[in-house]
């Protein structure tokens, strides 16, 4: 995957070089152009084509702005009521992520959501401890984000 990614950079500065000009524009064609000839390149090399991981990367942000954006809701509509009726709590969620970088990258991922944040995590059980701001109403979908993310940390990291 390095490879590619310094051959795409290399395509993207010879075309910067053959256009004689030297901005920010040139060199995002000249990557486009790059990122084209290594897709049909790519029977070449002998790893997989790294445009798949930069989709799965683009997948888990996606995934993440929208997580971010439902949970910020809740929580604006949670405290903006004028009576505040919510029950905080904390509850197991097991994981099926298994190295140290997939675990820390979920972890991050939904104490970064409001209304959550992961408290505890035992690697060796893949079991981690969660406080939600509310753990009756929102723990399904604190799970359902869990299960999301994981999905895509896998296509991600493996």
């Amino acid at each position: 995957m390095t490879t590619q990614i310094l051959l795409n950079l290399l395509i993207a500065l010879v075309w910067m070089l053959l256009n004689e000009s030297w901005n920010i524009v040139i060199f995002g064609m000249g990557y486009v152009i790059g990122f084209f000839i290594i897709l049909l390149m790519r029977r070449f090399f002998p790893e997989p084509f790294y445009g798949r991981k930069m989709i799965a990367i683009i997948k888990l942000l996606y995934f993440f702005f929208i997580e971010l954006l439902k949970s910020s809701l809740v929580v604006i509509l949670q405290v903006t009521r004028p009576k505040l009726n919510i029950e905080p709590g904390i509850f197991r969620s097991e994981t099926i992520l298994k190295t140290d970088l997939e675990i820390s990258l979920l972890t991050t991922l939904l104490t970064l959501t409001p209304g959550s944040v992961v408290m505890e995590i035992d690697p060796k059980a893949g079991v981690m401890f969660i406080h939600a701001m509310d753990a009756t109403e929102y723990r399904n979908s604190v799970v359902k984000s869990q299960l999301k993310f994981e999905k895509a940390i896998i296509e991600v990291m493996r």
